[in-house]
């Protein structure tokens, strides 16, 4: 018996002790969901709705609901230890009534000692069975009044477990219904954020269209041979454009910079390289003699000459009216040349399977033949090709690349035989290094600052006020997407339809949103990863501080969408120059 007693006790201790604490928790998670509630009001009368705030709100409702299932389980544990308190309170119950009997049937007992000590010759002996009675009432008393209070307290227990059962119901209740408004509430964030994500994509696919049109009109040399567009840098050509300080946007090369760089080509061949170390230094291909020379490629289209074309020539015929790369060059560069031609020509017709065009889309050729040092090249490089795989590969090249290729362009995928190098004498650490060591830095397109303002003197030049204006539509662009579209350069039509916002509009705008517009600028510096050929930031400083752009993805783009005539920079690796 004593040892029930024990264990009923434990159980007490145990049950007693630390029910109590999970409803602090379920108070808590009461809490918790008004103060969400509140939020979600708050968030639901704004006029729009910020999806990071419910998004916020939503990891809130999911911890609540995971301490809605930890409460769940311990309700559960909380029941079991009720149950088992219910079957202790029979047991205690049945107990008590044993109690209440020998209580009562002590008393009599410890009455009758008391008499008896009064009237017993043995007082020894009396008083012996006297205490001995007396203490088996004082046992059944405090065994009554222990078994009373675990009654009472299971039943308290029980009562209690039930109110929060009912609380945990209804904080369920509410946890799917702000869940169902939560979602609604994403859904229209989400759906409205979409609309304006559709308008911000229109815009820029608008932008972009003008900007490819601009380059367009740059007419860019895509081959060394190409004698008309190109670039004339106002670093070099003595014009002056009437003001100063003056700023000029220099970029490193010409799209698109993958495989061979023509003008690197002729560095290397000048500094005593052969012909197949300068196409090992641009492709990862198997350099590969004997390769059939009884091939027919079928030349089909226009040239830049006015020239028509829809005749078929063997592959090594072909090659003599190929017209790419200066004849007076040394020979290895032209053997290069001869090379990367013929593979470009078998891979692109399948070994001549599909015709070939004759302009730069292709490979430009004319209906006369090359020159002699030309024909010499090609033949002496018969059955030379690029192999990859065991075929030829396009074998893409352009006229400069600006002191590095890369494996991908704008217009060209990565291949398993284009590759990214740093094409000069030495690594590079700035820009002056690239100036100073690339192979291909005598190309009249290595450095250049592209298009041209007549009313300036024809060159590139922008005053201070006119960068000012670029800096403050980049801020405005990635303030408000929305607002792309009324930023393009203000000396030409919209193509969005919309109203092109002057400079002060722009400045108002800006100002409108909280942000300082800029009127002048003082100084412009561009950081660049060296290694790669990329350039990182552009930094301004001015009359309103100094700010920090994203060379690529904002700078560039804002600069080609907003900068007067058609003044663009054309590459990933650019530089400014201040006058």
């Amino acid at each position: 018996m004593k040892r029930f007693l024990f264990l009923c006790l434990s159980f007490f201790i145990f049950f007693f002790i630390v029910f109590p604490l999970y409803a602090d928790d379920l108070t808590d998670i009461t809490n918790q969901l008004n103060d969400l509630k509140k939020t979600f009001s708050e968030i639901s009368s704004a006029n729009q709705i910020n999806e990071t705030q419910l998004q916020g709100l939503q990891k809130k409702l999911d911890s609540i609901k995971s301490q809605v299932t930890f409460l769940e389980r311990e309700i559960e544990k909380k029941q079991a230890q009720v149950t088992e308190g219910e079957k202790a309170f029979a047991v205690q119950q049945k107990l008590l009534n044993q109690r209440a009997k020998s209580y009562y049937k002590n008393m009599g007992k410890n009455a009758f000692s008391v008499v008896n000590l009064l009237l017993s010759e043995n007082i020894s002996e009396s008083l012996q069975n006297y205490f001995y009675q007396k203490t088996l009432v004082d046992e059944d008393k405090k065994a009554i009044i222990r078994i009373a209070v675990f009654i009472k307290q299971v039943e308290d227990k029980k009562k209690q477990l039930e109110t929060e059962k009912t609380q945990l119901a209804a904080v369920k209740v509410e946890i799917d219904k702000q869940s169902t408004f939560l979602a609604g509430e994403v859904a229209k964030s989400t759906k409205y954020l979409g609309e304006i994500q559709g308008k911000i994509s229109e815009l820029a696919a608008q932008r972009d269209r003008l900007i490819a049109g601009r380059l367009a009109a740059l007419n860019l040399p895509q081959s060394a041979y190409t004698t008309t567009g190109g670039c004339s840098s106002d670093l070099t050509n003595g014009k002056d454009p009437g003001f100063s300080p003056r700023f000029g946007f220099f970029t490193f090369g010409v799209p698109h910079r993958v495989g061979m760089s023509q003008y690197g080509a002729k560095g290397r061949a000048e500094s005593g390289q052969n012909a197949k170390t300068i196409l090992e230094a641009y492709y990862n291909a198997e350099y590969k003699e004997g390769f059939g020379s009884d091939i027919t490629i079928r030349v089909v289209g226009n040239n830049e000459y006015g020239q028509s074309f829809d005749v078929p020539w063997n592959i090594e015929e072909y090659l003599k009216h190929v017209y790419e790369i200066p004849s007076g060059w040394h020979i290895e560069a032209l053997k290069a040349q001869a090379i990367a031609a013929r593979s470009y020509a078998l891979a692109y017709t399948n070994n001549g399977q599909k015709s070939i065009c004759p302009s730069q889309s292709c490979q430009v050729v004319k209906q006369e033949e090359n020159s002699d040092a030309w024909k010499q090249a090609v033949e002496q490089t018969k059955g030379i090709v690029l192999l990859n795989g065991g075929t030829p590969i396009s074998a893409y090249f352009s006229s400069t690349a600006g002191g590095y290729t890369y494996a991908s362009g704008s217009d060209i995928s990565s291949r398993p035989w284009t590759k990214n190098t740093q094409d000069g004498r030495s690594s590079y650490n700035n820009f002056e290094d690239v100036k100073n060591n690339s192979y291909d830095k005598e190309s009249p397109w290595f450095y250049c600052d592209w298009g041209s303002r007549s009313n300036y003197g024809g060159t590139a030049w922008l005053k201070s006020d006119e960068v000012a204006d670029i800096v403050n539509v980049t801020m405005l662009a990635l303030k408000d997407g929305g607002t792309i579209g009324n930023l393009y350069q203000t000396d030409k039509s919209n193509p969005a339809g919309k109203e092109t916002w002057d400079a002060g509009k722009v400045k108002q705008e800006l100002s409108n949103r909280g942000l300082l517009p800029f009127n002048s600028i003082d100084s412009v510096s561009v950081s660049a990863d060296f290694g790669g050929g990329r350039s990182g930031t552009v930094t301004v400083s001015g009359d309103a501080g100094t700010k920090t752009f994203d060379a690529w993805s904002e700078f560039k783009t804002y600069f080609n969408q907003r900068a007067p005539a058609n003044i663009q920079i054309v590459g990933p690796l650019f530089n400014v120059e201040k006058r």
